[in-house]
């Protein structure tokens, strides 16, 4: 095969100046671009960098007039003894118990609601949509003294129930997100298994579901997100200290007399690790879920 006349050139060339033809050359726009992302990169974790230079000082430099970043001393120890005062463990199984049952039942209740809408034809099927979609414009401040008021009259109040029961109803978000995917889903992949003898649960299981992976996958990153970061629900729904969250653990060292700033954070870094690892491992998966959402 013949080479063509670039490849040529190219081998005639020495080797340096085909180095620098080979090269990317990079535009002022996107130098800048990537100046200003960097800029706006450190402005971003100063307060997390912040926050881990204070859990690792003494009390004395966190109080102190005199700023400085740097701890005179690092102390370790400092998240030692987090964990030797007060019940981390437990508060991190409350919150994983949580975060768990929320993730499994946004999983199933949004993939059967997302699949009905996408694929059967019932009337009256746009307007439930639309009054679906015109709930995520309530704020939940909104709801929730109704909410607190019918959970505690059935005597779910100061159990973990009504932070994790709720997410076995659907969201609407979720739903909308499954709902567009599904209906990227060829039609043809369906109605092969219908002729096989599959019937419409085992077609979304078999065929429907392992299409959604994307989607399922940013549904329950989300899902970790919120649940993981709650504070409001817990504070609202539970007073026993056995039944507390991370987040309300991290409140509870904040008292009337005296605020352990150094512990505040220390525990605010080991809240904040659970979700900078499912980041990271499911950063592409987001990207690709809310991407391919709008392909067809």
């Amino acid at each position: 095969m013949s080479m063509t006349t670039p490849e040529k050139e190219m081998k005639t060339l020495p080797l340096n100046i085909a180095i620098k033809r080979k090269r990317k050359r990079y535009t002022p726009m996107q130098i800048t671009g990537f100046i200003l992302l960097c800029v706006f990169s450190v402005v971003l974790l100063f307060p997390l960098a912040w926050m881990l230079s204070t859990s690792l000082k003494a009390p004395h430099e966190v109080m102190s007039l005199n700023i400085q970043f740097m701890p005179e001393k690092i102390l370790w120890s400092n998240y030692a003894d987090i964990f030797d005062k007060y019940p981390v463990f437990l508060y991190t199984w409350n919150t994983l118990i949580i975060t768990i049952m929320n993730i499994v039942g946004k999983l199933i209740s949004c993939t059967l609601v997302a699949y009905g809408f996408a694929k059967f034809n019932a009337p009256g099927k746009n307007i439930l949509f639309m009054l679906l979609l015109s709930t995520m414009m309530i704020p939940w401040a909104v709801t929730m003294v109704p909410l607190f008021v019918i959970f505690k009259e059935i005597g779910w109040y100061n159990t973990l129930l009504p932070l994790w029961v709720p997410s076995f109803f659907g969201d609407a978000f979720s739903i909308f997100l499954l709902r567009q995917f599904i209906m990227g889903i060829p039609r043809e992949l369906e109605e092969a298994a219908k002729m096989d003898g599959a019937g419409v649960l085992r077609t979304l299981w078999s065929v429907v579901v392992p299409n959604l992976k994307p989607a399922l996958a940013v549904i329950a990153i989300f899902s970790f997100f919120y649940t993981w970061n709650d504070f409001l629900g817990p504070l609202i729904f539970l007073t026993d200290p056995e039944l507390a969250t991370l987040q309300l653990g991290i409140q509870s060292l904040r008292t009337q007399f005296n605020v352990e700033w150094q512990y505040m954070m220390a525990l605010s870094i080991v809240s904040i690790i659970p979700c900078l690892i499912v980041f990271f491992i499911g950063q592409k998966k987001i990207v690709e879920g809310i991407t391919m959402t709008g392909i067809k």
